[in-house]
């Protein structure tokens, strides 16, 4: 077993106002999954973008925006759960005041 808090885990800046943490991976013996939590400041989003995996994402706090592949824009906050399929193309917007943190899960070896 492996217990660790999140904010001890080193950050990566993939974007300007956006910051990931690998909470969970191969590193930590992890075979099937990697949990990440991401952070994205307000006035701030992730790239449009798709990739062949899958993955889920759970909001914790803030308030934002999932825009998917035909540009719709559906309301998140804490406590949403976002499935987003293989190949979809899509991007998370924080339009809070605060940040929109969120845990993202991929099967490893997508990273």
């Amino acid at each position: 077993m492996n217990i660790k808090y999140y904010r001890d885990v080193p950050t990566t800046a993939p974007l300007p106002g956006v910051t990931k943490r690998v909470v969970i991976g191969p590193d930590d013996g992890a075979q099937n999954f990697i949990m990440r939590v991401f952070e994205i400041a307000p006035g701030h989003m992730s790239f449009d973008h798709a990739h062949f995996w899958e993955h889920e994402i759970f909001v914790l706090a803030g308030k934002g925006a999932a825009r998917d592949q035909n540009g719709k824009e559906t309301p998140i906050g804490e406590g949403t759960a976002v499935f987003i399929p293989g190949g979809e193309n899509h991007c998370l917007i924080n339009q809070g005041e605060d940040v929109l943190r969120f845990i993202c899960m991929i099967p490893t070896g997508a990273e």
